[in-house]
């Protein structure tokens, strides 16, 4: 009994560790439905993590993932600094909605590097105060990426982007705090997203290219023509 007990405790202190601080840093809500962790070994699981939008957009969520698999020191839960031996985000969903120039994305890193900065510039017994993180060895893998944009001429898209394998985050006595492990990883996502994006819009415009050579002489080129160009100018910033 004393073992189950335990088993849920930690993850309770996980769940609402999670709950409290996610939104402060994201200027979001953030949900998690269960956190279990192992009193002995470390390991666990959250699931059902969702980061909310930041405010202007449609779309509920930027992302959301079913599973996440930890590994924890156990014993550094209760102390200044825990220790995560490995995060394993597992076939996230993330949503993109906007521009290249302007989306979710792009601004719910600028609201992490608002509480990271912030974070820096708090008083010096709040700094000492504050929960810190060490994280070895994060990994972000088989994410899928939900397109909800004009770039695309109305049409919807699911596009992949590559893992994201980060080490060795807050190895020093001071370690990280929750804004900078944010402000890391969502860099790395922001980043990669951005890039599919810009490739699928690529492909796209290649393809009407494609088809403009091959309907030349026809009555339709002057039709994919002007497509053509419309897709030339989703590029520029509004």
């Amino acid at each position: 009994m004393a073992l189950v007990a335990g088993y849920f405790f930690l993850g309770s202190i996980v769940k609402t560790g999670v709950e409290k601080v996610g939104p402060r840093v994201t200027k979001t809500d953030v949900k998690l439905k269960t956190a279990t962790l192992s009193l002995f070994s470390g390991s666990g699981e959250l699931k059902n993590f969702v980061v909310a939008n930041p405010e202007g957009y449609k779309t509920p969520s930027a992302i959301q993932v079913g599973s996440v698999a930890v590994s924890v020191q156990p014993g550094s839960v209760m102390s200044g600094k825990v220790i995560v031996h490995s995060i394993k985000m597992i076939a996230p969903e993330i949503t993109f909605e906007g521009t290249l120039s302007g989306n979710n994305l792009s601004k719910l890193l600028d609201n992490i590097k608002g509480s990271s900065e912030q974070d820096k510039q708090a008083p010096k017994e709040q700094k000492s105060s504050s929960k810190k993180l060490q994280v070895d060895d994060f990994l972000l893998t088989g994410a899928k990426v939900n397109l909800s944009t004009t770039l695309l001429g109305g049409r919807s898209a699911t596009i992949s982007i590559p893992e994201i394998h980060i080490t060795n985050l807050g190895q020093g006595t001071d370690g990280i705090t929750a804004a900078e492990l944010a402000e890391r990883v969502f860099s790395e996502i922001t980043q990669k997203t951005i890039a599919a994006v810009t490739s699928e819009i690529g492909n796209l415009g290649k393809g009407a290219t494609d088809l403009i050579k091959g309907a030349a002489g026809t009555n339709m080129a002057p039709t994919l023509d002007k497509a053509t160009k419309g897709i030339g100018d989703l590029f520029k910033k509004k």
